[in-house]
């Protein structure tokens, strides 16, 4: 085998090794960073969702209290102010969904399904958790969920939640006297649940991993084609004459000439 063809050899083993390690180190720091973008966005919808109930029950709530005798205001609701305000988000965002479950909502559309009901008995087991994230397989693709629970955090709503005879009788005509009662302080009644595709963040890494693979390959190509040419001139045509020469004197031509030796300045 001749040199050229070693010293390609050599290159490109060492750049498949290269390759190989930099695709899988690349890949997988790309698609954690995506992960993290997803949960990023789960978290700071949260807040948002968190915000707007906050100030419902300490602002709204006070408000509009006394009409309550008179018409049930679900305004006065946080949850029903977080989940209508993010109606409004998901004009812009049909990826991206928000629910606050419960096991025993007033409104029974807020009913939790068998996966979500698995996330509040969690919490329900686990009262000193706060969060919960995890990544779920869906019919239209996998999906970031980030969960919190909701507690019944005051006296406040017990005033709605307790008793049916203790509730409004305005919110008993709207939404009846069989779900929504029978809660008790600190307990886990439902949570918030944020869910993200995974696929805005994926996709874009993706793109980014190939355009950084070709740029990898690119500049290897370049490397190639320079050392190649500097083998050529520093390496293959000095030994190639030097054993040109050596052959022609193992022949016994004596009109080889001189081999030019590089001169040193002084």
């Amino acid at each position: 085998m001749k040199l050229r063809a070693k010293v390609n050899l050599a290159l490109s083993g060492a750049f498949l090794v290269g390759l190989l390690v930099a695709t899988g180190g690349a890949y997988k720091l790309l698609i954690d960073e995506a992960l993290d973008s997803s949960a990023r966005d789960a978290r700071i919808i949260m807040e948002g969702a968190s915000a707007i109930r906050t100030y419902t029950l300490t602002e709204i709530y006070p408000l509009l209290d006394a009409q309550l005798n008179v018409q049930f205001l679900p305004h006065t609701v946080s949850a029903y102010a977080a989940q209508t305000n993010f109606k409004l988000m998901q004009k812009k965002l049909p990826e991206y969904s928000y629910r606050e479950p419960a096991l025993n909502p007033t409104n029974i559309n807020d009913r939790a399904v068998d996966w979500e009901a698995e996330i509040i008995n969690n919490f329900r087991e686990r009262p000193d958790q706060t969060d919960l994230t995890l990544i779920r397989s869906t019919p239209i693709g996998k999906f970031l969920t980030l969960t919190r629970p909701l507690k019944v955090g005051s006296q406040g709503c017990l005033r709605c939640h307790s008793t049916p005879e203790a509730a409004p009788p305005t919110m008993i005509a709207l939404y009846g006297s069989k779900n929504g009662f029978g809660w008790k302080l600190n307990e886990t009644v439902g949570a918030q649940i944020i869910a993200v595709p995974t696929s805005v963040h994926t996709e874009h890494a993706q793109r980014t991993f190939v355009l950084f693979m070709t740029s990898m390959a690119a500049v290897f190509a370049a490397v190639f084609v320079v050392l190649n040419v500097m083998l050529t001139l520093l390496v293959i045509r000095p030994v190639t004459a030097v054993a040109d020469i050596a052959e022609r004197l193992s022949l016994g031509d004596e009109g080889v000439p001189d081999f030019p030796r590089a001169r040193r300045e002084a």
